[in-house]
């Protein structure tokens, strides 16, 4: 897939989020996470993550059941964005879903580092 091709996956992406993408969403757009600016469904060629925080460096992946079948792949683009100089962190749709603000915590200290 080309960057043309992600870019428009990505935007059709961000009007059809998961449940615990759209939680995440909600409580860090607009800065309301300690000033920070998130960025959703972000093209880092030849990947779309979840969410980016571009001043930091971070990558934040909400893995949901699909990520059960797909570690290898999921192993090899974490490898890939950390040799970009990326930080990733996963969390599971699980833990949004259920212990929003503990994410939020875990967020906030991979922000500190």
């Amino acid at each position: 897939m080309n960057k043309r091709q992600l870019i428009a996956l990505a935007r059709e992406m961000r009007h059809a989020p998961t449940r615990s993408e759209d939680m995440f969403w909600q409580a860090v757009r607009n800065r309301r996470l300690d000033g920070v600016k998130f960025r959703r469904q972000q093209v880092i060629t030849p990947f779309i993550v979840d969410f980016f925080v571009p001043s930091h460096r971070l990558v934040i992946e909400i893995d949901g059941g699909v990520h059960e079948e797909s570690k290898e792949s999921d192993a090899l683009r974490e490898q890939f964005l950390s040799e970009c100089g990326l930080q990733v962190l996963r969390v599971t749709d699980f833990d949004v879903e259920r212990g929003l603000e503990g994410v939020l915590e875990t967020v906030r200290d991979a922000l500190k580092k």
